[in-house]
């Protein structure tokens, strides 16, 4: 089988994944995410959410991400799946690197929730955890990695410039994508803590939303371009599995 057959067989793998991921996410219990904002009531029956979940992996995120892969390998980027890359590189380093960042999650919440009086960050309880984990890890390395940089830097460094500049144009539009990737969790964090507009958010919390997203974007984007799309779903994965599996269930045992 080509690279590029077995790139698109993967990613199929993965969309299908994190459709399924995100429609079993409906099923399983919030915790402390659900009782900080209390009186919530579903939108619609769970079973319909399931479907609109899962349609909109399956639809929105699969068809970015399959323009992004595309793109991607216009700018000479690895395939999701390169034979070039060794499996060390893929799957083991990205994990080694992700469960470091999610130790220095949890240092820098440690430090940065004495700055405010809303405490640590909160996290989903057991299993959730673990399939947030996984649909972050792929849904979001599909927006903000795969379709938004191969995109930008496409535009940017190929149409426009005529490649050059590609090695400068990768790090902003990277640096870009990781404070899009930081912006894009304030509306939770307002939601969770019933906050009506970003001037509620203290700046100790905003400046540590926008550090800890951005330092994950950014390994993420490095190791995507050393080593294909799937080295990027391992850094964000296992930074979640240490940050919200491991020292989640340590900080709702204690």
């Amino acid at each position: 089988m080509s690279t590029n057959k077995r790139s698109l067989k993967v990613y199929g793998l993965l969309v299908v994944l994190l459709a399924f991921l995100a429609a079993l996410n409906v099923y399983l219990p919030q915790g402390d995410l659900v009782s900080m904002v209390p009186d919530q009531e579903l939108p619609a029956s769970r079973g319909v959410l399931a479907a609109v979940n899962a349609l909109t992996m399956l639809v929105v995120y699969g068809g970015l991400g399959l323009l992004g892969l595309t793109l991607s390998g216009r700018v000479g980027f690895p395939a999701l799946w390169d034979e070039a890359v060794s499996n060390r590189e893929r799957f083991l380093v990205p994990a080694l690197v992700g469960a470091s960042l999610g130790v220095f999650l949890v240092a820098a919440d440690a430090v940065f929730s004495r700055l405010h009086a809303l405490g640590p960050l909160p996290h989903p309880p057991f299993p959730t955890s673990l399939v947030a984990s996984a649909t972050a890890g792929i849904g979001e390395e599909i927006i903000f990695r795969l379709f938004f940089v191969s995109f930008w830097v496409w535009l940017i460094s190929t149409v426009l410039l005529g490649g050059r500049w590609q090695e400068n144009v990768f790090w902003i539009v990277s640096t870009l994508s990781g404070v899009a990737f930081a912006l894009g969790h304030l509306p939770s964090v307002m939601f969770l803590y019933g906050m009506q507009s970003v001037g509620q958010v203290p700046v100790g919390l905003l400046v540590e939303i926008v550090l800890l997203n951005g330092v994950i974007s950014l390994f993420a984007a490095y190791r995507w371009r050393r080593a294909g799309f799937l080295a990027a779903v391992g850094v964000h994965f296992w930074t979640d599995v240490v940050w919200h599996v491991i020292w989640g269930a340590c900080r709702a045992g204690s």
